[in-house]
């Protein structure tokens, strides 16, 4: 009797140990797409919560529900402090002065600097390169910098590739006008659509160069101007910025894990930033990453799942308008073995796949095992060296990257701007993007 019941038990604990093997991919994704409560997330996250910008109460406040959202979940979760900048937008108007005192709607570039009181005024010079700004007069006057996103390549599904190419004008633009003597900075929003709504977006200022102010003019406005000067006509602008930047503030990264069984100190991250701009409230950018990797744990919690290496769920504080929540990861736990790292800051469309640093065998390797992707879209990799701001300091060391894209399409139109909200979001997308993201993630804290 006593081999009996020995041997019982091993028969049982060989069940056991099967019943754990045999949860799969599919078992996952089903799972998710069944039960996702990520939209319900998504949504307290942006309704109740709303715009989020580093350092403002908001943004601590989100840092708060996440810690009690894990907790409710029975997901072991921590913070980690991170000093963020606190840049507050203030009053924003402009109107053309030669003609008619025509309003013009714009919005402030993160981290701009603040006109005088009483604004400036001042010709406005239009550029479409920085090579034009060598033999333009643009001492004492505004620039306007008009670089539309380029909507072939947008249609093509290449949105990101056709932001790429705008938006360095809104990063750069500032000290480049401000070597020259330009008195302020007014770009085309980086967008591929509007309704009258800019979008705003941070600049670098260069430490060698003046800081001026700087502003995103909805797209149809900046059209108006084009045309104008098109015509040979002198536009002038009146221009008041009052943003300031106050004293930089205590904030978090938010941490949870599920620990591995075999190779506990091996890490699968997967991360979404919890910070937006203050426009609007943040959903596509990027409430609805940090869904996706919430639902990762709970679900994969919820089916009382355990890896073999450990899944790391890191919500980044700071990425829109410093990337401190990254750096300040990175210099923490830059010891720690990395195995790969999985970043969802694209929206929320329709899953299509993964960018990733991985190509040759070791790609082909994984495509094999991440079959199951496909029965929800998402098994398809692209080969790409970058595959995400915050987990761009691990990739650069050589950790393995992986970038969710959904459906590109559309995103651009709301990115940034007011127009960022809930009403943006397809909860089934939402959950078959989830379901993409814990999925790989399980494959990759297996294999």
């Amino acid at each position: 009797m006593r081999f009996a019941r020995c041997r019982l038990s091993v028969v049982g604990c060989l069940f056991v140990a099967f019943t754990a093997s045999a949860q799969t991919p599919d078992d996952i994704i089903k799972r998710e797409l069944a039960t996702s409560r990520a939209y319900e997330t998504l949504e307290v996250l942006t309704d109740n919560i709303g715009p989020r910008l580093s350092g403002s109460p908001n943004a601590a406040a989100a840092v708060g529900w996440a810690v009690k959202s894990f907790q409710k979940w029975d997901v072991p979760v921590r913070t980690e402090k991170v000093m963020v900048p606190h840049w507050v937008r203030g009053v924003e108007r402009a109107t053309l002065v030669s003609h008619h005192n025509q309003n013009i709607l714009l919005t402030a570039l993160g981290g701009s600097v603040a006109t005088p009181e009483s604004g400036i005024t001042a010709d406005v010079v239009e550029l479409n390169s920085f090579d034009e700004l060598k033999t333009a007069d643009v001492k004492g006057k505004i620039v306007f910098f008009n670089n539309p996103m380029d909507m072939d390549l947008v249609r093509a599904h290449r949105s990101f590739d056709a932001y790429r190419k705008a938006v360095v004008f809104r990063g750069e633009g500032p000290s480049r006008a401000a070597e020259h003597g330009a008195l302020a900075v007014v770009i085309r929003s980086v967008a591929s659509a509007s309704l009258r709504t800019p979008h705003t977006g941070a600049l670098r200022y260069d430490a060698n160069a003046k800081k001026i102010p700087a502003a995103a003019m909805a797209v149809e406005d900046a059209m108006l101007i084009d045309r104008l000067i098109g015509k040979g006509e002198r536009v002038r602008m009146r221009l008041v910025l009052t943003p300031r930047t106050m004293p930089d503030v205590e904030s978090a990264n938010v941490i949870a894990e599920i620990r591995g069984s075999e190779k506990p100190d091996e890490i699968i991250l997967i991360g979404g930033h919890l910070d937006s701009w203050d426009l609007g409230t943040g959903a596509i950018d990027d409430g609805s990453g940090v869904a996706m990797v919430m639902e990762t744990m709970r679900v994969i919690t919820e089916m009382k799942l355990t890896p073999k290496r450990t899944i790391r769920c890191v919500l980044f504080m700071n990425e829109e308008n410093g990337l401190n929540g990254g750096r300040t990861y990175f210099a923490n736990h830059k010891n720690e073995k990395h195995i790969a790292a999985i970043e969802s800051d694209a929206g929320a469309a329709a899953p299509t796949g993964f960018q990733t640093t991985l190509k040759g065998d070791a790609l082909a390797d994984l495509e094999r095992r991440a079959t199951a992707l496909g029965s929800i879209g998402a098994a398809h990799f692209e080969t790409t060296p970058e595959t995400g701001a915050d987990t761009s300091f691990l990739i650069e060391t050589g950790v393995t990257g992986f970038g969710l894209v959904p459906e590109p399409l559309r995103y651009f139109d709301y990115h940034h701007s007011a127009a960022d909200t809930l009403d943006k979001i397809d909860a089934k997308e939402l959950a078959q993007d989830s379901a993409a993201v814990a999925a790989l993630a399980w494959i990759l804290a297996n294999q």
